[in-house]
């Protein structure tokens, strides 16, 4: 039960980044798909698997492809005390892998 709060925390914690700039956001809920949120604006779509760890280091088991049905598919691992990231999927992330999320998010808008 623990991992499904810490997972919706994290979801939601995107989710208002995102929505923050101006993007319409979709979770999918239960994390029973490749993805957890979709977000829209201006004609762009981009899945995003959201995952959260204490750890140093995260080992991503999910979806491997940097596109879902057509569409930029990322991963974004919230590491805690504001460091998240944002990457194509790969199995090993590291705090300094990717983009920092809110980076990111910003460059899309």
């Amino acid at each position: 039960m623990q991992n499904k709060v810490k997972g919706y925390r994290a979801e939601r914690k995107m989710r208002l980044i995102l929505e923050g700039y101006g993007w319409k956001v979709v979770r999918a809920g239960g994390s029973l798909g490749e993805y957890d949120i979709i977000a829209f604006k201006e004609g762009k779509c981009i899945f995003f698997q959201v995952k959260s760890t204490g750890r140093e280091v995260f080992y991503y088991y999910g979806y491997p492809e940097d596109t879902y049905e057509g569409f930029p598919f990322r991963l974004i691992v919230d590491f805690g005390r504001g460091c998240v990231r944002v990457l194509k999927p790969k199995k090993t992330v590291r705090k300094d892998d990717g983009e920092d999320f809110s980076e990111f998010v910003r460059s899309q808008s």
